[in-house]
């Protein structure tokens, strides 16, 4: 596991890399593909989490 899996981005953030990202609240309910570079999306509104965390990297073309 690399410390991106282990890493905390909150709403707004730049993603750092390309992939699967799951919401903080520990109900595995809200998932987010985001792509690196771009910005993390908020929460929604019925989520308790505070950020995103990568649950599996994927590959981007450039």
């Amino acid at each position: 596991m690399s410390d991106n899996d282990k890493q905390l981005h909150h709403p707004g953030e730049i993603v750092p890399e390309s992939g699967i990202y799951e919401c903080d609240c520990g109900k595995n309910h809200e998932f987010n593909t985001d792509v690196k570079g771009h910005r993390f999306p908020p929460m929604h509104h019925e989520c308790s989490g505070g950020g995103w965390k990568l649950r599996e990297a994927t590959q981007h073309p450039v």
